[in-house]
């Protein structure tokens, strides 16, 4: 131990702070993946950035692993550690909005949820998930797909600029004008080069939109899959969306009759002229005959929080991902062999669109480096019961090993499993050398190592 005691860390920081003999401490170690059971020495609940500075020299002054919280959605559990540090930034989830210049500023453990709801109130957002509970922060540093990709850009590609604490206890900003290549990195390159507390977005007018999800026979999956990849690549970009795979949930819409059946569906997403949003989400219709819908206008907040319910903190998690240049007809095939192994109803496929928008960023202008991809897909293994585990994980890799030879080597980090960290490189392609060299110049030591890792 050294010098650096909990009990000076406690003094130190406004936030509780919590020992394995506090209440309250099992529940502040969890994480969202209940396959994720650790022990941290001490859980700092930050309230500010200060707290954070605090916690990174606690960690680093006593050599401990330090893992970073933001939203818990970290598949593979990074945000907590056996015997480490957790800083978790659930605390700062303010979010101010500046409808002027059509700005917003989020606290570090903001959820997309919290983000939207401030947004929305000026009819304006930016790209966020699919899911409201997940992290604003942990999303953005690793690119941020979302519904608005399309026509937005991603997360990352909206971020104005950043707070960060380094792995030496400063306090930086991140900018296109301060410290230009940390904003760089930050965007698409994970936790790796510090803590990030505050995060700036660019906002566009979005309020209503039309959409929702149409679910089809999967017998009718490759005539869906394959309208869809022709229809998007030309579509508006204010068109966005994305299909899937599902077993069907016991929602009103859906026949009960069909309730637990896996159909193959398409998500819609229509962010302009509300009035012509019928007529863009109808041409999905002319795929296959559809076997039931929901949709129509809502806010863009209730279609950013439709599948909340599917995806509740204590699942097992274990996902795959890749990003797809072309989907082929060879493709689609691999995903209909293994889709209706769906494990539970939590389980889903889904197959983003991250072309328009995307595609006018260069390559290297951010560490988001697949700016060619058109898709990202993701094999999301979910499910309540561990005795699925076994099971469960091996479905998930049986269809990555299926889909893989028809992608790209790397995928989207925020999709990636634990046992992932041979793809690192794969996921920067040529903006990985780049990356080691932030890395190196912001975290030497290496102090932010739970992520997928760049090491120094």
């Amino acid at each position: 131990m050294g010098e650096y005691t909990i009990e000076d860390l406690k003094e130190r920081t406004r936030g509780p702070v919590y020992t394995r003999d506090d209440a309250g401490y099992d529940e502040t170690r969890k994480v969202n993946n209940a396959m994720i059971d650790k022990h941290p020495r001490v859980v700092v609940r930050c309230e500010n950035a200060g707290d954070v500075m605090a916690t990174i020299s606690f960690a680093a002054e006593n050599s401990y692993d330090l893992a970073v919280r933001g939203g818990s959605h970290s598949v593979p559990g990074f945000g907590t550690v056996d015997d480490g540090v957790v800083a978790d930034l659930s605390g700062m989830r303010n979010v101010r909005v500046d409808p002027t210049t059509r700005t917003a500023r989020a606290g570090g453990g903001a959820t997309w949820g919290d983000f939207n709801a401030a947004t929305h109130a000026f009819g304006l957002a930016t790209t966020g998930g699919i899911i409201s509970t997940t992290g604003v922060g942990g999303l953005t540093l690793g690119g941020g797909i979302g519904y608005l990709a399309r026509g937005l850009g991603l997360s990352c590609d909206n971020l104005i600029s950043a707070d960060v604490v380094t792995a030496d206890g400063r306090f930086l900003i991140a900018s296109e004008k301060e410290n230009e290549d940390l904003f760089w990195a930050l965007r698409g390159g994970g936790g790796n080069f510090g803590v990030v507390t505050a995060l700036e977005y660019r906002l566009a007018p979005v309020d209503t939109i039309y959409g929702g999800p149409m679910l089809f026979e999967m017998s009718d999956a490759a005539a869906v899959l394959a309208g869809f990849r022709d229809m998007i690549k030309d579509a508006p970009e204010q068109l966005g969306g994305f299909p899937a795979f599902q077993l069907a949930p016991p929602l009103p819409f859906i026949p009960e009759n069909r309730h637990g059946d896996c159909f193959t569906l398409i998500v819609g997403c229509w962010a302009g002229d509300p009035e012509r949003g019928e007529q863009e989400i109808a041409r999905f219709r002319e795929f296959a005959p559809v076997v039931a819908e929901s949709v129509g206008q809502m806010p863009y907040p209730a279609l950013n929080s439709a599948f909340d319910a599917l995806v509740p903190p204590g699942l097992q998690h274990y996902w795959k991902a890749n990003f797809v240049t072309e989907l082929t007809d060879e493709a689609i095939q691999a995903h209909m062999q293994h889709a209706p192994g769906l494990p539970a109803v939590n389980s889903t496929v889904h197959i983003y669109p991250i072309d328009g928008a995307c595609h006018r960023v260069p390559a290297d202008a951010t560490a988001f480096a697949y700016r060619d991809a058109n898709f990202a897909t993701v094999i999301a293994g979910m499910w309540p019961d561990p005795a699925q585990n076994e099971a469960g994980i091996e479905w998930v890799r049986n269809y990555y090993d299926a889909v893989a030879p028809h992608s790209e080597a790397g995928g989207y980090i925020n999709f990636m499993a634990g046992d992932d960290q041979g793809r690192i490189v794969d996921n920067y392609k040529g903006n990985y050398e780049r990356l080691v060299e932030v890395k190196r110049k912001y975290d030497p030591d290496n102090l932010f190592h739970l992520n997928q890792n760049i090491a120094p």
